[in-house]
C-alpha cells in the first residue's frame, strides 16, 4: 500500500471516528471549501449546507462501518470506493440504518492533505427499518 493510499484510508477513519463523537469540526477539515455531496433525491450541496445540517443532529449518535473495496491515485487526484454502514441513533433512542455505496473524489492539498472534493453517497435506509 502507497503512502497516498494509506493516507486516504485514514481519511475515511477519521471521518467516521469524529462522526462517532460529534466533532464536526474535524469533519468538516476533511473536505475542500469547494466539496459537492451528491445523494439520492435532493439536489448536489457543499460543505456550508453539510455544517448547517450537521449542526442540526447535536444530540443524534451516529457510528458506522467502512468497506474500503477500491483506491485508484493519479497524481493529486484520487477516487475511493467503498461500502458504507451508518446507524443512526436519534434522541428517543430509535435507531436507523443505512448502507449502500459511496464514490468518493479526493484531492491532495497544498499542505499534502487528502480532502474529499466530490462525494456520491447512495447510502439509503435498509429496508428492514
Amino acid at each position: 500500500m502507497t503512502d497516498d493510499e494509506s493516507a486516504i484510508r485514514n481519511v475515511v477513519a477519521t471521518w467516521l471516528a469524529a462522526s462517532r463523537t460529534g466533532d464536526i469540526d474535524t469533519v468538516l477539515g476533511l473536505m475542500t471549501d469547494d466539496v459537492l455531496f451528491l445523494t439520492p433525491g435532493q439536489p448536489p450541496f457543499g460543505k456550508d449546507a453539510f455544517a448547517r445540517m450537521s449542526s442540526g443532529m447535536k444530540d443524534v449518535h451516529i457510528d458506522g462501518t467502512s468497506d474500503i473495496q477500491e483506491v485508484q491515485v493519479f497524481g493529486d487526484i484520487a477516487y475511493l470506493r467503498n461500502a458504507l454502514r451508518i446507524v443512526i441513533t436519534m434522541p428517543d433512542g430509535k435507531e436507523v440504518q443505512r448502507s449502500g455505496q459511496t464514490l468518493t473524489i479526493l484531492r491532495k492539498e497544498a499542505d499534502g492533505k487528502w480532502r474529499l472534493v466530490r462525494d456520491a453517497n447512495l447510502v439509503m435506509a435498509d429496508s428492514a427499518n
